[in-house]
This record gives C-alpha cells, structure tokens and sequence, in this order.
C-alpha cells in the first residue's frame, strides 16, 4: 500500500510540473497573440486600453541584441524596436543566466506552437518521430542557428533595419492577416509547422538565432540540470524525454547549448528515481567513483 501511495504521489507531482509549465506556455502565448491583434484596431484609434499595441518588434528581447551595434555607436535603436526590447533582453539574460534558456522553454511562444505540433507528430509516427534525422548530420545542423545568429547581427548593424523580419516565421504567425507581413515569412511559418510534425522544436533546433544566444548560457549557468551517477539505473528514460535530443543519460551536468530548461528530464516529471535528475546548483554524483563528464555537445 506505501508503495502504490508513493507511486501516486508522484504521478501526480509530475503531472502538475507539467500542467504549471503548460499553463505559463499558453498565458504567453495568449499573451502575445492579443497584443498582436491589438496592434491593428490601435492605429485606428480603436485598441484595448488594458494592452500594449505596440508591435512584436518593440517587444522582443531579440530586438535588443540586434540593436546593441546601433545603440553604441549611434545612441539610438534600429528602425521599430523599442527601448521595453532593451529591458527584455536584460531581464532574459539575467533569467538565463540562474536558469538557463527557460525562455525558450517557457515563454516563448514560436517555440510553444512548434512543441504542440509535436504532440500531433508523436502521434502520427510513434518512437520514430524526432529521431528521424542521423546523429551525425543532427549535430552539425545544430550550428547553423550560430550563422544565422552572425548574419542576423552583421547585416542589422550594417543596415539599420530588421533584415530578419521579412523572414520571421514568429512575426508571421502573429501578423498573417495583416499587410506588414512577407510572403517569405509565412512561407517559412508554413514549412516551420510542417517540420514540426517530425522534428521537436526545428526552427529552435537549427534555425533560431535567439535561441543560439541564450543557449551559450548552459556552458556558465547557475542552477544546472544534474544526473546523480550513482542512482541512475541508465534506463534512458531523460534521452527519450527531451526535446532537444540532448544526452542526459552521459552526463554528470547538462551544458549542452541546445537544452531549454524545459526540465522534462527531471525526477519530478520523466525520470524513475527519486532525485537523480534535478535542477540544482550542487553534484548530485555520490558514488566513489570519478563522475561522468559534463555533457557539452
């Protein structure tokens, strides 16, 4: 009886860990979605009083990356972006850097459509849904979100202008129905949301430079995702969980630059042992033995 009182607790421990981080992914999204559609009626005059109608620009921490070229040289931000982008990309980074990419994990909403396609993807294809693309060419894909983060950067600096909004699937899903968008946005919206169905995460995985940023941040963070060597029964159940495709069940501490704090590896959600696999500051190893190497690729 204490055993399947246990083992119901803990169901129901993981089961409000994920409603929590559900219902923080659908408040934003919301969230985002209404200022978005909020932004049309206000240039008439006609906006909700309670939000903002400012433009997804204007308050996107990205923004603020972008914009640090032009506001050191020239004392002004790029072409609509907002100072609220400067402020965003602080509180992000301070966020990012106890956390880790909880923003993307959380927060965003690009990332959060993509995750819930996914779930449709799961469905379709089963076990062979984000595991159809090989290791060794997933691994290098990886890297392009770091030249795309370098252009994206290279080119506002030069420019002055959002050279990425043209093609923005994030911009797109929120401004489909307006004449701010490009068709080169919404066509890669449309191939983003079909990829999605079999890949977790694509545009995040290979394409998103913000997400490149803060996932230079796993490699100094605070609080690390840790795996207590000695408890782990190596069932892979933290590898089959994450979104990302990064190898827990290899690692001491996770400071792979794709993981997203999305904390589904954790006791508290996927894995079977009681606090083996925890969000922490401190080395859950306590066996004798030397501990596992801390995964970075």
């Amino acid at each position: 009886m204490a055993k399947k009182s246990k083992a119901a607790g803990l169901k129901a421990a993981v089961r409000k860990a994920a409603n929590i981080r559900l219902v923080v992914q659908i408040f934003f999204f919301a969230l985002i979605a209404l200022i978005a559609v909020n932004h049309t009626p206000e240039e008439a005059g006609k906006a909700i009083p309670v939000l903002w109608a400012a433009s997804l620009h204007a308050i996107c921490p990205f923004g603020g990356v972008v914009s640090v070229y032009q506001f050191i040289t020239a004392g002004t931000f790029v072409r609509k972006i907002h100072s609220a982008s400067f402020i965003l990309m602080w509180i992000v980074f301070a966020l990012t850097l106890f956390l880790g990419p909880v923003f993307c994990g959380w927060v965003c909403p690009f990332g959060s459509i993509q995750e819930w396609f996914g779930k449709l993807g799961r469905k379709i294809l089963g076990r062979r849904f984000n595991r159809l693309i090989p290791y060794k060419v997933d691994r290098i894909l990886r890297y392009l979100r770091y030249l795309m983060l370098g252009w994206v950067v290279y080119m506002t600096a030069v420019t002055g202008t959002l050279v990425f909004a043209d093609i923005d699937p994030y911009f797109a899903l929120f401004n489909f129905w307006t004449s701010e968008i490009a068709i080169g946005g919404v066509i890669i919206l449309i191939a983003v949301l079909a990829l999605s169905l079999l890949v977790e995460r694509p545009f995040c995985k290979y394409a998103c430079p913000y997400g490149a940023v803060l996932g230079v941040f796993n490699l100094f963070r605070i609080f690390k995702i840790r795996r207590n060597t000695y408890t782990c029964i190596n069932c892979k159940a933290c590898d089959r969980s994450c979104p990302m495709n990064v190898p827990m069940s290899t690692s001491g501490a996770v400071r792979n630059h794709q993981c997203i704090s999305c904390l589904k590896c954790t006791s508290e959600q996927v894995c079977p042992v009681d606090k083996t696999v925890e969000l922490t500051t401190i080395r859950l190893e306590t066996s004798t033995a030397a501990p596992a190497e801390e995964a970075t690729t």
